[in-house]
Parts: C-alpha cells; sequence; structure tokens
C-alpha cells in the first residue's frame, strides 16, 4: 500500500505540476491579405518566467503582423498574432522554442496556402461611393491661392526684370550719360598736357577722335566711319545739331586735317580755344536732342509749351 502511495505521488508531481502548451492556427489557407490568427497558450506556469521572440518578431519574413498581443498571468502566458500574407504561394511558420523556467517548449509547424481569389474581369468597385461636395469661391481660393500667388509672383519678377533691363539700357545711353562720359574723356585729354608742349598733331588726333564718338553716340551719326567733308553734309542735311553747334565741328574738324597732314601749324592759343568750344558743344548737345525729340512728335500732339520750346531752341 505505501508503494503504491509513492508511484501516484509521483505521477501527480510529473503531471499535474507540469507546464502545458498549445498552440492553434484558425486558418491553413488564406486569401491574399486575409487576416489569420495564430495563437499560443502556456498553462500551470506557477510564476515561472517566459522567454519567447518579441513583438512583432514571432512569424517569419513573409507573414505582416497586424497585431501581436501577449497577456501573461501568475499560471498562463496567452499570445494571439494576427497576421496576412500578401504574396501567393505555401509558406511555413516554423516550431518555435519557448524556455519556461530551465525548461524549453516547442510548438507544432504550420503550413499557411495563400492563394489569390481575383478573377480576370472582376470589376472592383469602390467600398463607398464618391461624395458629391459644392464648393464655393472661399473653397476654390483655400486650394488654389498658393497657385495664384506663385503665377503673381513669376509675372512680377518678369515686369521687373524687363523694367530693370530697359532702365539700364536707357540710362546707359541717355544724353546726360553720353554727355558726362565724353566730359571726363576731354578732361584726360586736358591732363595731358599737349597745348602746353605743343604737341598739336597728337592733341587734334585725340579730339577729333573724341568728338566722333560723342556724335555717334549722342546723335546716331555715323561720324565714326564718314570723312569730314562726308560728316559735314550729313550733318546739314539732318539738322540733328544746332547751326551753331554745327559750325563749331566743321571749323575744328576740318582744322585738324590740316593740323593732320602738316598743312598748318596752330598756336596753343587756337588749340586751347578749339579744345573749349568743343567742350561747350559737348555741353550744349542736350538742347539739340531735345530738340530733335519733339520734332518727331506731331504739331498736334505738343502741347503750347513744348511748342515754345521749339521756337527758341531754333
Amino acid at each position: 500500500m505505501y508503494k503504491v502511495y509513492l508511484l501516484l505521488l509521483f505521477f501527480i508531481s510529473t503531471f499535474g505540476f507540469g507546464q502545458t502548451l498549445t498552440s492553434s492556427l484558425d486558418k491553413t489557407t488564406l486569401a491574399l491579405g486575409e487576416v489569420a490568427v495564430f495563437k499560443i497558450q502556456i498553462l500551470d506556469l506557477d510564476g515561472k518566467n517566459v522567454q519567447i521572440a518579441p513583438r512583432n518578431e514571432l512569424l517569419p519574413f513573409h507573414f505582416e503582423m497586424v497585431n501581436d498581443s501577449i497577456a501573461v498571468q501568475k499560471d498562463i502566458y496567452l499570445r494571439s498574432v494576427k497576421f496576412a500574407v500578401f504574396q501567393e504561394g505555401k509558406f511555413t511558420i516554423p516550431e518555435i522554442a519557448i524556455k519556461v523556467g530551465d525548461e524549453i517548449l516547442k510548438t507544432i509547424p504550420y503550413e499557411v496556402e495563400v492563394i489569390n481569389t481575383a478573377k480576370k474581369g472582376d470589376q472592383i468597385n469602390d467600398i463607398m461611393k464618391n461624395k458629391e461636395v459644392e464648393l464655393n469661391v472661399q473653397d476654390y481660393w483655400d486650394l488654389y491661392k498658393f497657385y495664384v500667388l506663385l503665377v503673381l509672383i513669376v509675372i512680377a519678377i518678369i515686369v521687373l526684370i524687363i523694367g530693370i533691363v530697359k532702365w539700364g539700357r536707357k540710362r546707359k545711353h541717355s544724353p546726360a550719360v553720353t554727355t558726362n562720359q565724353t566730359l571726363k574723356d576731354l578732361e584726360k585729354l586736358r591732363k595731358k598736357n599737349y597745348i602746353e608742349n605743343e604737341n598739336f598733331r597728337a592733341f587734334y588726333v585725340e579730339l577729333i577722335e573724341i568728338t566722333r564718338g560723342f556724335i555717334t553716340k549722342q546723335y546716331q551719326i555715323p561720324a565714326d566711319v564718314l570723312l569730314t567733308d562726308d560728316l559735314v553734309d550729313y550733318m546739314k542735311n539732318t539738322n540733328a545739331i544746332s547751326q551753331e553747334n554745327e559750325k563749331i565741328v566743321e571749323d575744328i574738324f576740318l582744322r585738324s586735317d590740316l593740323v593732320k597732314f602738316a598743312k598748318t601749324i596752330p598756336t596753343k592759343e587756337i588749340m586751347s580755344k578749339d579744345f573749349t568750344e568743343i567742350r561747350d558743344f559737348v555741353k550744349r548737345s542736350t538742347k539739340d536732342v531735345e530738340a530733335e525729340n519733339l520734332r518727331n512728335v506731331s504739331v498736334e500732339e505738343l502741347s503750347e509749351s513744348d511748342k515754345s520750346k521749339i521756337r527758341k531752341l531754333k
């Protein structure tokens, strides 16, 4: 009787106090993207530590985790893993080793087959129909205001660039700019002391070169390519230069030709006088340009003040 009691006690200690591991898979055949549930349950833990793969790392690569929940109590370990597979074929959930205390427990493997249930020609419909929403002006403004502002900014930049380019060109070739630059060139010529040193040939060569360039820019007359006689005829025919300025240019250009071909030798006084008259001519040139611009406007478009200016300039 005593031996029977000991044998019964042995079986109770072995099977009554051991851990019970169970696992289950609710579906072994899945459609693409269909969710399945894999569960693990361990009973009779008696407070022992459970060591298993962490959350979202329990299943192999092809199994996309949807949810991985774990519940642990003193005597129970529950784990429920929801997953889906998005590739056709057969896949295996291998046996999973779980360490409970000092003991290793293993689940059984499962084979999952994933099939594509869609058929060629199937119509795909939205779960919900598109809802029509009426939009007012404020709604459209909220939707497209950034595009409108962007277009306006681009237009403003283009207009600004065009304005800067035109203004820059106008400033660069304006009568005042041309006049000031020529006066600077004449001052550089004066500082070379050609007059004081009686270097009359170099003086007239540079003086005429500066004057030709000035006439070309200020009056749009090709003075840089015309001979003296041709230039004089051109000026008289165009009337772009006033008679006073025209006479000064003609006299100095003719004298310059005589000097350059060694037919005459000017005095210092004549050289100084020619320099001063060219400089004054450059200063007065803006009046010639203003008169020419007014002449290009029809009489009907002129105001009384403009007509008065023309009479004075004549």
